[in-house]
């Protein structure tokens, strides 16, 4: 039997290979119309060499982690640790991680970060029931998502930094999230389907033995109503509260409520109210413009007059360069003439488009 002798050579030296963790952050993380948003990241133990690669967080419904999408023109990475999206309107979640060396070794994804708009999602809608922005923590309340999509999670980041979906700390009944108590302190509320994110609102959940002011959980309309109430966890408050707006008493006097008849810019800011000694967390009251959704009318206008201005100038060039090839005037008169009267009638028609449209 032939037998077949091994050896072995002596143990090369111990290496180590560390994977590096990276932190993102976004800012702001509240938007407004037309908004850019910077994303920046950061590598543990920084050094030079990195190329910082950008994503958008895609939700897995099946469970409660996110897939990763590249964002344009970070397919080969950046040199700069830092991304800008130039004017976000919606809700949305990013993350980062950087790679170096040839070949390429990668940091562990971020941790998502996430930029909330309060403003309405063609897509995807949050509301709240009771429709205020504080409530007391003994007190349920219910969210729900509405929208493209037959599928839906709610997501909350609370002010310590976690961010859970609502089987933790709820119960889903389809699209509904039914919570039996709110969270004490300030907690980001939003619903997630696949790539479509609603608006997100910040709510408050107070102590029983305080007070909480009754203000709408969404924008107001410039021109609409509002009515501002303080609420004991029992009763409301009727009589003798006074109302602050950004730290200054704006109502004092025998009503417990307050009235804005035709709400308008100036009256967007912090509010809170008071009663017997206690005072309510303050809220954000945002108001939002009424003519938003007929803005685009002078653009579509001044475009269609811009375009016919440049075909009249382009039709009167072809009439000087046929003249100049010796062609008969009345000739190109025929042809320029059609030409005019289609353009005439196209203009029109346009126009005609656009204000039965407005």
């Amino acid at each position: 039997m032939k037998t077949t002798k091994t050896s072995s050579t002596d143990w090369s030296d111990p290496i180590s290979l560390l994977v590096l963790d990276t932190v993102l952050s976004v800012s702001p993380s509240w938007l407004s119309p037309g908004t850019s948003v910077t994303l920046s990241c950061e590598v543990e133990h920084s050094s030079a060499g990195w190329r910082f690669y950008w994503y958008k967080t895609v939700p897995d419904l099946s469970g409660t982690s996110y897939s990763y999408e590249l964002l344009p023109g970070s397919i080969n990475g950046t040199e700069q640790d830092s991304y800008m999206i130039h004017g976000k309107t919606q809700t949305a979640g990013f993350t980062c991680r950087a790679g170096r060396g040839d070949p390429e070794y990668y940091t562990y994804y971020s941790d998502p970060k996430f930029v909330w708009s309060g403003g309405q999602s063609a897509s995807a809608s949050l509301t709240v029931n009771p429709d205020t922005v504080q409530h007391f923590g003994s007190k349920s309340a219910s969210l729900r998502c509405d929208g493209n999509s037959t599928k839906w999670r709610v997501s909350r980041f609370t002010d310590d930094g976690f961010q859970r979906q609502c089987f933790f700390w709820g119960t889903m009944n389809g699209s509904t999230c039914n919570l039996n108590w709110m969270w004490y302190g300030n907690v980001v509320y939003w619903c997630e389907s696949g790539s479509a994110f609603s608006n997100a609102v910040n709510i408050t959940g107070q102590y029983n033995d305080g007070i909480i002011l009754v203000s709408p959980v969404h924008p107001v309309t410039e021109g609409d109503s509002v009515t501002l109430g303080c609420k004991l966890r029992t009763q409301n408050v009727l009589s003798n509260v006074f109302f602050y707006k950004d730290n200054k008493l704006i109502q004092n006097d025998s009503r417990g409520e307050m009235s804005i008849s035709a709400v308008s810019e100036s009256d967007e800011g912090f509010y809170k109210c008071q009663y017997s000694g206690k005072e309510s967390p303050q809220s954000w009251m945002a108001v939002k413009s009424s003519s938003s959704e007929n803005s685009s009318f002078p653009v579509l206008l001044i475009t269609g007059l811009v375009c016919g201005v440049l075909l009249i100038i382009l039709l009167l060039l072809l009439c000087c360069y046929k003249q100049s090839k010796g062609e008969k005037f009345s000739d190109q008169f025929k042809i320029t003439d059609v030409f005019l009267l289609l353009l005439i009638n196209a203009v029109a028609t346009e126009e005609f488009e656009i204000h039965k449209t407005c």
